[in-house]
């Protein structure tokens, strides 16, 4: 296939070098001049305990851009996405489409730019880092899941599948791309929870202290997809059923299943942690906004969704650090 990768960060570099290495024709774009200039000189090095392997590669600006393109891989962090999708949409082919591979519901914004019929989405659960330019540290395996927004199975989203199954032969092609988006959704507002420490994802969610919180926090967003008629699908563990019908026992041995998955990833923190802790950046809370603001349309509160974005952005504008002292601060509010 003939590929653009937009974004040849932790997801796009990952799966474009695979891509590459497959045989297909992949240009990346990236905003990052150095990272663009390491991956045209010396290619897109892939290290890690998954694979070790370095390709050739061709890497653009995006006022670099001078032609379209059938498939565009959206693989920016969310709160790029208007800007990365309203600067790409001059270079999308008027048959091609825009396939959101990130963190968040961001098809609902691409198909506002692109259109409903020229927008995919795709569910990712993978480890992988951007280590420096030209090299992305790839952590472990995790669930691929690519769909239509509608739920059709097509040509293209078989065509692509299968690109995909050349990065991971146990990509999932689904007729149910809301369910699996809103259950990591969910999962992600744990490790948004756990990025308020220094905690690892597996030792966060392995202490029995603050389990209640974690729980909690996927709760409050699956209940809103609940309520809008979704059934947020579950992976690598994650159980969502178990946490909206409340089964204790069957959340404990949910979570400690997502314990043991990430305790054999190199990746050990999530990439929220490393935004805030490492690279003093900006994270993704934005993608919660929607969920916030479908919260307040359909009348379901989210007090602990809405504490934890606030101390998040604390953390971003350093008035707050990153210790288990959120945690107790957390149950202390939540009391």
């Amino acid at each position: 296939m003939r590929i653009v990768i937009w974004g040849a960060g932790a997801i796009g570099g990952t799966l474009g070098a695979y891509l590459i290495r497959a045989g297909h024709d992949i240009l990346f774009v990236d905003v990052v001049e150095e990272h663009v200039a390491e991956i045209n000189q010396s290619g897109l090095q892939i290290s890690g305990p998954v694979d070790e392997f370095t390709v050739a590669a061709r890497a653009v600006l995006p006022d670099q851009l001078g032609e379209k393109y059938p498939t565009i891989l959206l693989c920016t962090k969310a709160q790029h996405t208007k800007v990365a999708t309203k600067t790409l949409v001059d270079f999308l082919a008027d048959d091609g489409y825009v396939m959101s591979v990130q963190n968040g519901l961001n098809e609902l914004i691409i198909r506002e730019i692109v259109g409903s019929d020229r927008t995919l989405g795709a569910f990712i659960n993978f480890s992988a880092d951007y280590h420096a330019p030209g090299k992305i540290l790839f952590g472990g395996r995790g669930a691929v899941v690519v769909g239509e927004l509608k739920g059709a199975i097509t040509p293209r989203l078989e065509e692509i599948g299968a690109a995909f199954r050349d990065f991971d032969e146990d990509t999932v092609i689904t007729e149910d791309l809301w369910g699996y988006l809103w259950g990591k959704e969910a999962y992600g507002a744990m490790l948004f929870v756990s990025a308020l420490t220094n905690e690892s994802i597996a030792d966060a969610l392995a202490d029995p202290k603050y389990r209640d919180l974690y729980i909690r926090a996927a709760q409050e967003i699956l209940e809103v997809a609940a309520q809008i008629g979704v059934e947020a699908r579950g992976f690598n563990g994650f159980e969502p059923a178990l946490f909206v019908a409340k089964d204790i026992d069957g959340i404990k041995r949910s979570l400690d299943t997502l314990v043991a998955f990430n305790r054999r990833s190199a990746k050990t923190h999530s990439g929220i942690w490393r935004d805030l802790a490492v690279r003093k950046r900006r994270t993704e809370v934005i993608m919660y906004e929607p969920i916030l603001a479908e919260g307040e349309k359909i009348g379901v509160d989210l007090p602990l969704t809405r504490r934890w974005i606030e101390m998040i952005r604390e953390i971003e504008a350093g008035r707050r650090p990153q210790a288990l002292s959120n945690l107790d601060e957390l149950k202390a509010a939540l009391s």
